[in-house]
């Protein structure tokens, strides 16, 4: 992907007919009210440039502009175009044949076209999807060990990845996350540190640090983005849990899951790759539907994403240490994806206090949510990823993208 996706700008290439009224200070107007929507630079370029995009905008701004299209389509059919107008000069007429020559002829496209704080919002998730695209391609995701027993359901495929994302997948021997813990050796840091202040036990915690030193070592080793494991095999081997590690990891940045649940890794990846945010990996636990409210809970969350928190033991063993935090209120997104990419859900709830319970894992999160069907019906396993922000729109664009690779 070309730099400047990245960055502040947006391409777009031009067409229109010498012919009609339209003049070039109402298509500045036009593309200027967009830059006031969008908070970035809308720059016109040369027909190489906007071929060498992979995110680029297809202005048609006037009526008459099909003979334009039909000469510079040899060129474009291989791809999809995002045409923009403003519906001057009958542009959106002649948007409306360009796009249905394009689909009769190997191309695909969409109009952008409306209210234009609308217009602009599109735009971002479109551009939004493409960077989270080109944040994926050449990453890898590793697992630890198999996938525990009782994800049933949770199937993946490293080819889908390698093909829809360019995200390859590496499978690592528990016995080699061992080896590396029983070197007791981890480098500290402010999150080390941060928990280390907490303590309850002094001993427990250095053991649980020793297993985050593993981790960081197997990361590096494997260049890996983000990292699951099959943590409950710790309890017994090591006699701690991987929590704390797979918790200082999401803080630093680093994919971080349990279970050895690798759909659940992936949808990380892709989150993060979308909304930048720190991601909270938990399970469903109680749903009130009159109240409209829903807990999820996990004992991995990244201190990153907490309003404060404190140190407890792993909830299902008692023993280790794991991360009892509280969120402040405010608009969130759940997501989760198959492991071949062939579903998702996406939806946008609110964070609201919740009572602490020691019945669920540590730590809880009650959100509001104003339909409960895809968990009662179709539900993408048990493990869900939440993220702060509503990001349903950028997830659909992602998701978009891919169907048109």
């Amino acid at each position: 992907m070309q730099e400047r996706c990245a960055g502040n700008m947006i391409d777009f290439y031009q067409i229109r007919s010498p012919l009609t009224q339209i003049t070039d200070e109402r298509m500045h107007r036009f593309i200027a009210s967009l830059e006031k929507e969008l908070g970035e630079e809308l720059k016109r370029v040369e027909l190489s440039t906007y071929l060498a995009d992979d995110f680029a905008l297809l202005y048609v701004a006037s009526g008459g502009s099909e003979g334009y299209f039909l000469e510079v389509f040899e060129s474009l059919k291989a791809r999809h175009c995002y045409i923009l107008t403003s519906g001057d000069s009958n542009s959106l007429a002649a948007s409306m044949e360009i796009l249905s020559y394009l689909n009769k002829h190997g191309g695909s496209g969409e109009i952008l076209h409306g209210d234009i704080k609308q217009v602009a919002e599109k735009i971002r998730a479109l551009k939004n999807a493409h960077r989270a695209l080109a944040r994926l391609r050449g990453k890898k995701l590793g697992c630890i060990g198999a996938p525990s027993d009782w994800l049933i359901a949770s199937s993946y495929s490293p080819d889908a990845m390698m093909k829809k994302l360019g995200l390859g997948f590496v499978s690592i021997p528990m016995d080699e996350l061992l080896s590396e813990i029983s070197k007791q050796a981890y480098e500290p840091n402010q999150y080390t540190d941060q928990f280390r202040a907490q303590a309850f036990d002094k001993a427990e915690i250095e053991k649980a640090l020793y297993v985050y030193g593993a981790f960081c070592r197997l990361v590096k080793k494997y260049d890996l983005c983000g990292v699951t494991v099959r943590c409950f095999d710790l309890l017994d081997s090591v006699h701690t849990t991987g929590c704390l590690g797979l918790s200082i990891l999401n803080s630093l940045g680093v994919y971080g899951g349990c279970e050895g649940d690798v759909p659940s890794l992936l949808s990380m990846a892709i989150l993060g790759s979308i909304t930048g945010e720190p991601l909270f990996l938990c399970n469903p636990s109680r749903f009130d539907t009159r109240e409209g409210s829903a807990v999820f809970a996990h004992c991995t969350v990244p201190t990153t994403m907490l309003k404060d928190f404190c140190l407890n033991t792993h909830f299902e063993s008692g023993i280790g240490a794991a991360v009892q935090g509280t969120f402040e209120e405010g608009d969130c997104t759940i997501f989760k994806c198959e492991g071949d990419l062939s579903r998702y859900h996406a939806q946008e709830g609110h964070i609201v206090s919740v009572p602490y319970s020691d019945m669920l894992c540590r730590t809880q999160i009650k959100l509001q949510l104003d339909d409960f069907s895809y968990f009662f019906t179709k539900p993408i396993n048990n493990h869900h990823i939440i993220c702060r922000g509503r990001h349903a729109s950028e997830i659909d664009a992602f998701f978009r993208l891919l169907e048109q690779a």
